[in-house]
């Protein structure tokens, strides 16, 4: 039986969701205001697609089953899955997210892409099933990259989480069910922590985008991309693990090593984060740097693969 997306905004993230579904053997059916949402989002697939086929699609995949239609409600007809991805506005997502809750059939689960609000705040307008809106934050690319975070308002039920695990798996994602609601939800936490750091960094004359981005790349992200934060920590630690890099390194977080609030965001910042973003893009288009980042994704993905808990074994892990 084939599976329906219906997803609302065709922005970067929007588009993104369109192509892992088409890969994935889904019918997409898609709505987006802009007179040219449906040339850009097929221009995104096409660029797109080269990669998607070299990690493998699912059978009856087609950049042919994606259809865009004139309304939200005529997009979420008969769909199995929608997916909103309006501008971050928390007014804006309310409205769009009440009208696709009042158009959806009652059943049908309604994710938001939204990156920093709480699902309660995103249900509170919404009256038939308010429910079944959730949390379903990706990562750009969101063709290739598999996490999805969940996260469940006041008026979702375990069901609804069920369900949206389900689903999302259908898709070819790893879901990571957030325990309770906070802005930002986990990722998107660490993330903003590391960037403000790194800001803090440029604007100190420390360093510039181009050496933090050097250390992250051939160190510290190496490390990430397989075992994460804390299983670095505890390999850190020796045989004894995580207790002892406590015990070695713990008295180190007393010390002045980083600084977590953000520094003005003044012109000359500004200038040297842009000035040294572009040096390191040496000309090259965005276009060009999706596609070598997604190169190198699909050969990572392919490496990491073989060493997910499931391939020891450990089917249901994280």
């Amino acid at each position: 039986m084939s599976r329906q997306l219906s997803v609302i905004g065709t922005g970067v993230i929007g588009n993104g969701w369109i192509a892992r579904a088409l890969a994935q053997g889904w019918d997409v059916v898609a709505f987006d205001p802009a007179p040219d949402a449906p040339q850009r989002t097929r221009a995104f697939v096409d660029n797109a697609w080269a990669s998607l086929s070299r990690l493998g699609l699912a059978e009856g995949a087609s950049p042919a089953r994606l259809t865009f239609v004139d309304s939200p409600e005529a997009a979420v007809a008969g769909a199995d899955l929608i997916q909103e991805n309006v501008p971050e506005r928390l007014d804006l997502k309310r409205e769009i997210l009440a009208a696709l809750d009042a158009a959806a059939e009652p059943e049908v689960l309604i994710g938001s892409s939204t990156s920093g609000f709480k699902p309660s705040d995103l249900q509170r307008d919404c009256t038939r099933a308010p429910g079944r809106v959730i949390v379903a934050h990706p990562f750009n690319p969101v063709y290739l990259l598999p996490l999805v975070e969940l996260v469940g308002g006041d008026a979702t039920s375990a069901e609804h989480t069920r369900r949206a695990q389900a689903l999302y798996r259908e898709l070819a994602m790893r879901p990571l069910v957030v325990r309770r609601e906070i802005e930002g939800h986990i990722a998107d936490r660490l993330m903003e922590a590391l960037w403000r750091e790194a800001l803090h960094l440029v604007n100190d004359g420390v360093a510039t985008t181009e050496e933090i981005d050097a250390a992250v790349v051939y160190g510290c992200g190496l490390r990430w991309s397989l075992m994460g934060t804390f299983l670095t920590f505890h390999l850190a630690g020796g045989e004894p693990g995580m207790r002892h890099m406590l015990e070695q390194f713990g008295p180190a977080l007393k010390l002045p090593w980083t600084k977590l609030e953000a520094p003005e965001l003044t012109d000359e910042l500004i200038d040297k984060v842009v000035e040294g973003c572009e040096h390191q893009a040496a000309g090259r288009p965005v276009s060009e740097l999706d596609r070598r980042r997604d190169d190198f994704l699909v050969e990572l993905l392919d490496l990491v693969h073989k060493y997910w808990p499931e391939a020891e074994g450990l089917e249901g892990r994280i």
